[in-house]
């Protein structure tokens, strides 16, 4: 199989665990990772994570996740794992846009984050849970694990007014813990022989002025606060990065326009940030989203020819659509974005994983799968492999 097809990271659940994971988002009285309060949660966990894992290995997919089962919401679970946290049933969920582009559609609402206590992130359930995944592969196996990035975070929680407590009296000492936090979950992914880590991310776009959905958009955005603030978001992840691989880490990211049962949650074109998120951030390999037109032109990609050893990986399959994708189209793209990026730097993935959270998308799983040979053929055509 091609090893320049790549999936995102998630897959969808099969019924026996959704069944656990229905139960935890009515819940706030139980504790991450719920395992505890669920007699039989830990159990089926194990096992459809070996299921998943399997399925993975014989499709012949060049890095394998832990489909991530382990996870309710893709970058939640990290938060609630932190020492500090308090997770609790707020009043609202994110809201997402429905099909029709205009009406709101609200998430589940078990989103609610408190601090109790200055954060930290040693001794993170993750670090069990790639463990798991070790377990259950041959030797030599690539393996990724994937995280929200600290930015991302650090954004929700200092835009809420769902933090609470008197911990964190400012934004800059919220960070620098936060920064912290990923420095203690690296450091010991690291010694238990984790070697890619890959950083999801949702906020870029709202620094983009073609989107309309963003408080940075419209007649009253400033754009110095807009840069500023974006060139904060930057430098938290670069002070991460280079942490990773100070510590011998790739690192990877994911960036998103939001996935939630098929649904979005916003638009912004690459071009008008990629002078920001794509030139500025010192990632290994970037997982970008350009399955629709909210993308934008690949003209944004001109900014890796500065960064000639950044590998780029085109999401140009839709995760959110049952049907397959258009060969064409796709195969065309990929010989466009030649024109920016070295062939060999180059890969095809679908542009969101199947199951962001862990209700996924709208398709089946044996559509998922076909949506993943097509992938995969594709490839294997384009590279010639």
């Amino acid at each position: 199989m091609s090893k320049h097809f790549l999936h995102v990271g998630s897959l969808l659940r099969p019924e026996k665990l959704l069944k656990f994971k229905r139960e935890i988002e009515k819940r706030d009285d139980i504790k991450y990772p719920f395992y505890d309060d669920f007699p039989g949660y830990l159990e089926t966990e194990n096992e459809a994570t070996a299921e998943i894992v399997q399925k993975q290995l014989a499709a012949g997919l060049p890095v394998i996740t832990d489909g991530e089962y382990s996870k309710s919401m893709w970058h939640l679970d990290f938060v609630w794992g932190l020492h500090g946290v308090e997770r609790y049933i707020a009043k609202s969920g994110y809201f997402f846009r429905d099909f029709d582009e205009q009406t709101p559609y609200e998430t589940r609402k078990d989103i609610g984050i408190r601090i109790g206590d200055r954060l930290n992130g040693k001794h993170h359930q993750f670090i069990k849970h790639f463990q798991r995944l070790q377990s259950l592969v041959p030797e030599g196996t690539v393996l990724k694990q994937c995280i929200p990035s600290p930015s991302h975070i650090y954004g929700e929680l200092s835009w809420s007014d769902n933090i609470g407590g008197d911990v964190y009296k400012d934004k800059e000492s919220l960070k620098r813990d936060l920064i912290q936090s990923w420095k203690d979950f690296l450091k010991e992914y690291a010694e238990v022989g984790g070697t890619i880590i890959q950083f999801d991310d949702c906020l870029w776009e709202i620094f983009a002025k073609d989107n309309p959905n963003s408080p940075y958009t419209g007649q009253q955005a400033d754009l110095e606060t807009i840069k500023n603030a974006a060139q904060e978001f930057i430098d938290i992840n670069n002070e991460v990065i280079a942490y990773a691989k100070s510590l011998g880490l790739k690192v990877w990211t994911h960036n998103c326009r939001g996935n939630y049962d098929s649904r979005n949650m916003g638009a912004g074109s690459y071009s008008e940030i990629a002078d920001l998120f794509l030139a500025k951030q010192n990632y290994d390999r970037f997982f970008l989203e350009w399955d629709d037109e909210r993308a934008g032109g690949l003209e944004a990609l001109s900014v890796f020819e500065a960064k000639p050893e950044t590998e780029v990986v085109l999401g140009l399959l839709s995760s959110k659509t049952s049907e397959l994708d258009d060969d064409v189209r796709v195969k065309r793209m990929l010989q466009d974005a030649t024109n920016y990026v070295a062939k060999d730097k180059l890969y095809l993935s679908h542009q969101c994983g199947f199951a962001s959270c862990d209700g996924g998308n709208e398709l089946t799983e044996a559509q998922e799968w076909a949506k993943i040979r097509q992938g995969q053929q594709i490839a294997l055509d384009f590279w010639a492999e």
